[in-house]
This record gives structure tokens, C-alpha cells and sequence, in this order.
């Protein structure tokens, strides 16, 4: 593995960061292996379109069904491999043309042998519901996928028919995927003067947390100078994604516009809808009061835009050296069970993250799942803050998740987002606790609690704040194109009233909305973090109420992967998301943090 820490300037200090090593994927992209890889992809798609399409409802009443789902599977896992290797080499640096052009070539070429596949799940779900039933009472193994047979029935209505079909998905390539495309380039290679310092994004946003405020109040202005200029390609990407989402939603028949997020989550509007009503009654309490309290600590009568995220005054400003940072969560992960400790370890060693700052790269973190076959990666921007600390338990909550479903298998592996969440933001909660327990000193206390709360709020009140402002976008995109200043007015809309009067939304704050990437990867995503974090302040009260075989619990959770709903998944917790009192459950848990803030407030 290749050690990058020392040419990054600035990142010394942090120790030798580790990079990821693809070569498990495939030793390069002009490797033979991948080029043979491909080669047998669109042999097997070719194959399986010739021995299964038509055929699906006689196999099925013959009793050979299975056959088909293995086929799927090892084809899926094959054409994801690719795919993963092709994203994960281009996420390294975007603005590379060569990685760019690699994985448009992939791309299209998965595409295209996916289409022969296409007809596979349409297929399926024009098989009678009796008529399935019966092949999954008579077949063990075929029984075990009942689970992905449920989900796929549930897209039954707002299935087209199979040439639209066919259409909706060879188009992909140039519809949304090259919005997404063209959004992560442009952001890749914004740059902001930062008084004569020329940043990127990431760095650029990492300023905004800096303890002297007149950086932060630079990169603001910087971040917001540069994203105004670019403000009419931002408006247009949105305007064409979300014209995109609108065609589709109505050829498909959904009745919500995030409908089809709900059901690839599977979960119910309603829960949904009970999560943004409880927040969103709960910003009062949680927002609006914690930062009328920094601002007095601030002594302000209102925060600045760019002070939201300020350390306080009284804040320990430590750097973590990558093995700090490693040894902080795998001793907190440790201490809740080693067996989880046991499967982070590999993270560690393996080329499986990828931490440097690095021209070009990504912005943010995530973890990927790449294939079950192989093995997760992920993906940090490490700056050795506690903030960076509590990332990396996050994304290795995420990795540690997506191991322990991998036995699941391709079709069952996939968790659903809503749960996608719950082992990133617990392995986060279990480090945030480990660091508090072994933190004395009062202030650094009171920092660690602010700190958190503050995560707490940019996970759950922010985004619900998200939510609300794409559903006002997407609904107010259907009446026609939206100019920059509409849409930023909703983004001040719907700000004002998540963050409330401790904060002043200073000019140049509306055009902030442009740099979120899960507006145009992802619509309605971002409840997903708010669902995660208030499921695992829930899971958490009752682990410190009664943590006798929680442990084993929760490993049975994320082993499950995609193979139950989160209402059987939640049972042996003795929680139901569709309590209204859930909800009230884990925003409880942010109120009584910021009842411990004010109690021992210094001012």
C-alpha cells in the first residue's frame, strides 16, 4: 500500500494516512482481469436473457425458479465489482480526465448488458400471486428471498411496460447520471479565495469550524462568491433533475414526490410524515434554544451564519494523529464488544480506507459496499479534528455493517437506508460516550457535550430542514422552471424557520443550498440520517437501561441486511417506528444533552 500522508502538504502532522489498495477489485483499469471480466459479464447477461426471458412463470410452476435467482445474483455481483472498481478509482480524483472517461466507458457498458437483464424483475412480477406462492411454499432455499420478493411486488403498480422500460434505463446515461457527473466535476474543481489562500470545497468548508472568526467569516464569503458565480449551472442541474423526477414519478404513477424514495427504503409515508412533524414541532426546543445558548456564550445577540458550527470559546482544539484516531474508536468499539472490534480491524490494514485530503478527490466521506464477494471501502477526508474522529466511527460503523450483511448475499445484503444508518451513527454514539467517560476536565466536557448536540442537530434538524426545503423545490418545479432567486428563497425559508433567531442568516447565505450532493444524487435521502440517529438514541436508552444480550441483539440486526422490515428488525428492542412515541424517544435524548449544557453552562 502506498502511502500518500507525505505528499500532501499539511497532512504530515497526521502520520502516514492510509490509502486504499483496489488491486481486490482488479489490478487496474487495463488490467486483463477486469477487461475478462467484463467480457464474461455480457457473455452471462446474453446467456441469461436466451434461457430465461419468457420463460419465468413456466420455471417458476416447474419449480426450478432458484435456478434463475443464482444466476441473477452471480451476475450481480460480477457487474457490481466492476462498477464499485470504476467509481472508487474516479472518486480518488474527479478531475482526472482518463479516471472520468474509465468509468463513463464502464458505465455505459454495464448499461448496456443490464438492459438484456431488465426484463428479469418486470417479468417476475407479472408471475400470479398464487402461482409464486405456492414455488416458495415448496422450495426452501427459493423461501429464503421472500423478503426481495415482498419489495419487488411492492413496485408492481408502478411498473411500465417493458420497452418503456428498457428506454427509462438505456437513457440514464445521459439523463441523471450525467447531471450527477456533471455536478461532482464542476464541485471538484471550484475553487475559493480564502484571503489569497486558493482552496477547494472541502478545505474550504473545514474553515467554517476554525476557532478564529475572522477565517471562518473569509471562507463564507469565499464559498459564497464563488458559489453565486456558478449559481446558474446549479440551478439548471436542479431544474433538469427534478423535471427528470417528475417524468418519471408520473409515467410510474406515484402519488407523493418522494414516494419512490419511500419504497426503495421500505418504509411507509407515514412514518415518514411522523418523523418530519415530530422535528420540525421539536425545533423550538432543540435548534432554536441551543443556539440562542451559544450566541450568549458567543456574548451575541445572534450568531453569525458562519459561527453555527464555530468551536466555543472554551473548546479543547486537539489535532488526533491517524493512530489516535484509530486506537479512540477501536478501543470504544472494543469496549461494547470485542467481536466488533474483531470485524473493524481489517479497515485498519488493508487498504480499505482512504483518508488524505487530495486534489481533486471527493468531497466528504461514505462507505462503500462494493460487492459481497469482496469487501467495503472507505472514503474520509481526514483534518485530525474530534469532528474527523467521529467520522471515522461512523464510516467504519457503515463498514462493520455492510461486512456483517455481506453473508446475505446480492440480493439480500442491501440494507435499506433507513437503516442504512443505524451501526454508522451507533458506532459514533459509542465513541462520543467513551471520549466523554474518559474526559474530567470541565470545560473540555462542556465542549465535547456542545459538540455533539451540535452533530445531533446537523443530523437531525438539518436534515429534516433538507427534506422539507427538496419537497418545497420538487413541488414548486412542476408549476415550471425555477430561477436562482426562487429557489433560494425557499432554502431562506425553510432555514429561518430550522435554525430560528439565534442565527442570522447573513447575505450569501441563500445560495448555500447549491453544494449538497444528496439534492442531486439522492432526493430525499437526507431523512435517512434523521431516522438513523433518532433509531439509535432509541436503541441506545434501552442498551443503557438493560444491555444483557443487546450486543447479540444488535449483531443479529445488522447481519439481517435487507432480509426483514424495520418493524421486525426493531421487535427484540421493543421498538416500533411507527409509534408516534418513537419519535419523541430519540429527540428526547437531544433535549436532555442540551438540559446538561444549560445546567452547567459557564455563563
Amino acid at each position: 500500500m502506498t502511502d500518500h500522508a507525505t505528499s500532501h502538504k499539511g497532512h504530515n502532522q497526521f502520520g502516514a494516512l492510509p490509502v486504499w489498495d483496489l488491486s481486490d477489485l482488479y489490478p487496474g483499469k487495463d488490467s486483463p482481469e477486469l477487461k475478462a471480466d467484463l467480457d464474461k459479464a455480457r457473455a452471462d447477461a446474453a446467456a441469461f436473457e436466451a434461457d430465461y426471458k419468457g420463460k419465468l412463470a413456466e420455471l417458476t410452476k416447474a419449480g426450478k425458479l432458484i435456478e434463475a435467482i443464482r444466476r441473477t445474483e452471480a451476475l450481480g455481483d460480477l457487474t457490481g465489482k466492476i462498477g464499485s472498481f470504476s467509481f472508487l478509482q474516479y472518486a480518488q480524483n474527479t478531475t482526472d480526465p482518463d479516471r472520468a472517461k474509465f468509468m463513463g466507458d464502464i458505465n455505459e457498458a454495464l448499461t448496456t448488458l443490464s438492459t438484456r437483464v431488465l426484463f428479469f424483475d418486470l417479468e417476475l412480477n407479472r408471475i400470479e400471486d398464487d402461482v409464486l406462492e405456492a414455488a416458495l411454499a415448496g422450495d426452501a432455499e427459493l423461501a429464503r428471498y421472500r423478503p426481495w420478493f415482498d419489495e419487488l411486488r411492492k413496485a408492481k403498480p408502478y411498473q411500465l411496460e417493458d420497452r418503456v422500460e428498457e428506454l427509462f434505463h438505456d437513457k440514464s446515461v445521459t439523463a441523471y447520471s450525467a447531471w450527477n457527473r456533471l455536478f461532482d466535476e464542476t464541485m471538484a474543481s471550484l475553487r475559493f479565495d480564502v484571503d489569497g489562500d486558493v482552496l477547494n470545497l472541502e478545505a474550504t468548508l473545514h474553515l467554517l469550524s476554525e476557532r478564529d472568526e475572522k477565517k471562518r467569516e473569509s471562507a463564507y464569503k469565499a464559498l459564497a462568491k464563488t458559489l453565486r458565480e456558478n449559481g446558474r449551472l446549479f440551478t439548471h442541474i436542479t431544474n433538469v433533475l427534478a423535471k427528470d423526477k417528475e417524468i418519471s414519478d408520473r409515467w410510474r404513477g406515484y402519488k407523493d414526490i418522494a414516494d419512490s424514495r419511500h419504497l426503495a427504503n421500505s418504509v411507509e409515508r407515514e412514518v415518514v410524515d411522523a418523523l418530519q412533524s415530530a422535528v420540525q414541532e421539536a425545533y423550538p426546543r432543540l435548534s432554536h434554544r441551543y443556539y440562542k445558548m451559544k450566541a450568549k456564550w458567543f456574548g451575541k445577540d445572534k450568531l453569525n451564519a458562519w459561527d453555527r458550527n464555530a468551536p466555543l470559546p472554551t473548546s479543547d482544539e486537539r489535532l488526533f494523529d491517524w493512530e489516535t484516531a484509530k486506537a479512540t474508536v477501536m478501543e470504544a468499539y472494543g469496549k461494547f464488544s470485542p467481536k466488533l472490534a474483531e470485524v473493524a480491524a481489517p479497515f485498519f490494514d488493508s487498504g480499505w480506507i482512504d483518508a488524505p485530503v487530495s486534489e481533486g478527490k471527493l468531497s466528504g466521506a461514505f462507505a462503500h459496499p462494493t460487492v459481497p464477494s469482496a469487501h467495503p471501502y472507505l472514503m474520509l477526508n481526514y483534518l485530525g479534528r474530534a469532528r474527523d474522529v467521529m467520522t471515522l466511527a461512523h464510516e467504519l460503523g457503515h463498514g462493520v455493517h455492510q461486512r456483517l450483511a455481506a453473508a446475505q448475499g446480492p440480493l439480500l445484503a442491501n440494507t435499506p437506508l433507513t437503516l442504512a444508518e443505524t451501526a454508522s451513527v451507533f458506532g459514533e454514539m459509542l465513541t462520543f460516550r467513551s471520549l466523554l467517560d474518559q474526559t474530567t476536565d470541565p470545560k473540555q466536557r462542556f465542549a465535547l457535550l456542545s459538540s455533539k448536540v451540535e452533530d445531533m442537530l446537523n443530523t437531525v434538524v438539518r436534515q429534516i430542514a433538507f427534506y422539507s426545503f427538496e419537497r418545497k423545490v420538487h413541488t414548486a418545479r412542476r408549476q415550471g422552471e425555477l430561477r436562482t432567486e426562487e429557489i433560494n428563497a425557499i432554502w431562506l425559508e425553510v432555514q429561518a424557520e430550522s435554525l430560528g433567531e439565534g442565527i442570522e442568516l447573513n447575505e450569501g447565505y441563500d445560495i448555500f443550498w447549491t453544494y449538497v450532493p444528496h439534492f442531486i444524487h439522492s432526493p430525499f435521502y437526507v431523512y435517512a440520517y434523521a431516522f438513523g440517529d433518532c433509531l439509535v438514541n432509541s436503541l441506545y436508552a434501552q442498551y443503557e437501561k438493560a444491555n444483557e444480550g443487546f450486543a447479540e441483539r444488535y449483531f443479529e440486526l445488522l447481519k439481517a441486511g435487507g432480509s426483514k422490515h424495520h418493524s421486525e428488525l426493531l421487535a427484540p428492542f421493543g421498538l416500533d417506528a411507527r409509534d408516534p412515541q418513537f419519535w419523541s424517544l430519540g429527540l428526547s435524548m437531544i433535549e436532555g444533552l442540551i438540559d446538561e449544557l444549560e445546567a452547567t453552562s459557564p455563563n
